[in-house]
């Protein structure tokens, strides 16, 4: 397999390390002339500063787009095009139409298309899908999620809720196996151009409800999420994948060897693209989440819930 990386800043350095690590990085692309040679200096691989010149002098069958959101949707067009397996990191695209052209691109060539909602991959959110699917800890009611930090530099354009929120909007669904029913949210700005403060309140069939809390106010890095259950209330950290479960009996840590998600996720579409396994983020998924962000911005700019049909 050979596969060129996108983008080399931001959180595209890290898929550069794991697809060097497994052997599979062929080429390099970045806007950024001098990124572009660092990176395929440093992972002795072709370099390229424009994805004309990266099609028209490398051969390859993947590519992973790890570029500012605004220019996801013309990359993966290009590519698609080609007929070239696509991993685009989240979210797929700003507007979810956009999405939706890139889905049917996709399934008209009969290639993989996937985007990066990592946390479905991350091994503390894999055991909670575990318990919810066999109801070990009763139906799983409502999902809480807590995540703060200053806003990685790299971000120019889009608020938090496209850049942060939308893990959560994807993990909530992929817990609870469903799409939401209606969004209520409410955002604001305090230091920067797009919102950096956003809650978000997603309700699900049978009042099941999740709540994701997101700001780029405060110094500390938080990334944690409760799942209430009928039986328990399972607390986890997605930096430390640890998880502790409180019942009436007490309370339980079960242990659990960390992985990286990131290497976890890449080996699921390398695999999936070979036809070794199913793979796990679908496009349509990532449509959904985009269209949730849309009606959150919304909801927040009219005050009131926005009601969504995705099924």
């Amino acid at each position: 397999m050979r596969v060129a990386l996108i983008g080399t800043g931001g959180f595209g350095k890290n898929h550069a390390r794991v697809l060097s690590q497994l052997g599979v990085l062929s080429a390099i692309c970045d806007a950024n002339p001098s990124r572009a040679e660092e990176f395929g200096t440093k992972y002795s691989v072709n370099y390229y500063s424009s994805i004309d010149s990266l099609l028209n002098s490398e051969k390859f069958d993947t590519a992973f787009v790890c570029t500012p959101t605004s220019t996801h949707f013309n990359i993966a067009k290009t590519l698609l095009q080609q007929k070239k397996n696509i991993f685009v990191e989240k979210p797929m695209t700003y507007l979810s139409h956009e999405g939706e052209e890139l889905v049917d691109l996709a399934r008209k060539n009969k290639v993989i298309l996937t985007c990066g909602y990592i946390e479905r991959f991350n091994p503390a959110v894999s055991l909670v899908k575990e318990y919810v699917k066999t109801k070990k800890y009763g139906e799983l009611i409502m999902l809480e999620f807590h995540r703060e930090n200053r806003m990685p530099p790299h971000i120019k354009d889009v608020g938090i809720i496209y850049d942060t929120s939308v893990h959560d909007i994807d993990t909530a669904m992929w817990l609870f196996d469903d799409v939401p029913e209606v969004v209520f949210a409410r955002s604001g700005k305090i230091r920067h151009d797009h919102e950096d403060f956003a809650t978000i309140m997603l309700g699900f069939k049978e009042n099941k409800v999740a709540i994701i809390s997101s700001n780029w106010i405060t110094p500390i890095r938080v990334r944690k999420f409760n799942a209430v259950c009928g039986d328990a209330i399972i607390s986890s950290d997605f930096i430390t994948q640890e998880i502790k479960i409180e019942t009436d009996t007490g309370a339980e840590i079960p242990r659990k060897d960390m992985e990286e998600p990131l290497l976890l996720e890449i080996k699921n579409f390398i695999a999936a693209t070979e036809g070794k396994e199913a793979i796990r983020v679908k496009p349509e998924h990532a449509v959904y989440t985009t269209k949730i962000a849309e009606a959150a911005l919304l909801s927040s700019h009219k005050g009131t819930p926005i009601y969504l049909d995705l099924k």
